[in-house]
């Protein structure tokens, strides 16, 4: 008990601390043009801004995408079909240069720095298969990640995403402020689930299905996300959904032991091939 005890002040402390570092470095942030600027409100608003490559006119997002698919036929074939769960086919695409290019420019930076409120860093990016599935589990469950007290993350879709494809699902911030009794609920099913994630149902019970926020789309759909903030969740599919996940945090990050699966050894990385290779070494 008394363990429990100094964790809850230490945790207090160290929010704290970290609200006020954050106001302190108001006047550091960097300017936003008008239209980056309502990415940011929205973030603001309800931890989620849905936009497309298209319409966020960044450099290099035509390498990034030739990448992206390049990458993706090299995956091999995971033969999980016997599997009554099929978990993500995850490779680790940091350290190729079309990722790595778009995700640092200076105006996607500036956006996420704007948010989070504090010097920021990219841990890197995977790239990931979602297979079907005909119930939840694993990010199925809505959940919140860890990394960070504010973090954003990037998802990319590759593929057009509707229904049988599994869109991204959230619970809009502004329904479920911090010191509401729906917040509360939810978080408490949140904390007997050990935080591994809820069900629909359980979900349901708290906020009505009709004010759920899915994100369905063509490729290149683009959703910045707080996935520390916004309960979400992937959605049960029929077909294969592929995605592209950026994470950024502050820096350093509440908890740097779970932002290393974006470099380290955890999955799979992408490797050059002998032309992209030749194009590096010129």
């Amino acid at each position: 008990m008394l363990k429990t005890i100094k964790y809850k002040i230490s945790s207090l402390y160290s929010d704290l601390v970290f609200s006020l570092k954050r106001w302190q470095h108001t006047k550091n942030l960097p300017a936003l043009e008008k239209r980056d600027r309502l990415i940011l409100e929205a973030l603001q608003k309800d931890g989620v801004c849905v936009t497309t490559l298209a319409d966020l006119g960044l450099d290099s997002t035509s390498e990034l995408l030739k990448a992206a698919y390049e990458q993706l036929s090299r995956m091999q074939n995971p033969n999980n079909e016997h599997l009554a769960e099929k978990w993500p086919q995850i490779t680790t695409v940091t350290g190729l240069p079309e990722f790595y290019n778009w995700a640092t420019q200076e105006r996607l930076l500036n956006i996420i720095e704007n948010y989070i409120g504090f010097p920021i860093t990219f841990h890197g990016v995977h790239l990931r298969q979602d297979f079907p599935s005909d119930h939840q589990f694993g990010t199925l469950l809505w959940h919140s990640d860890a990394e960070d007290r504010r973090l954003i993350k990037i998802f990319v879709c590759l593929n057009d995403v509707e229904a049988k494809t599994g869109p991204f699902e959230y619970l809009p911030r502004s329904l479920t402020p911090v010191f509401s009794w729906k917040y509360w609920r939810l978080y408490y099913q949140l904390w007997k689930s050990s935080y591994m994630g809820i069900d629909d149902e359980q979900v349901k019970n708290i906020i009505p299905k009709s004010a759920w926020k899915s994100c369905p789309g063509p490729a290149g759909t683009v959703i910045f996300v707080d996935t520390k903030n916004t309960l979400h969740h992937g959605t049960v599919r029929t077909q294969t959904r592929s995605t592209l996940f950026f994470c950024y945090t502050a820096n350093p990050p509440e908890r740097p032991d779970l932002c290393t699966q974006f470099w380290d050894d955890t999955y799979p990385k992408a490797e050059l091939s002998l032309s992209e290779v030749d194009k590096v070494i010129v």
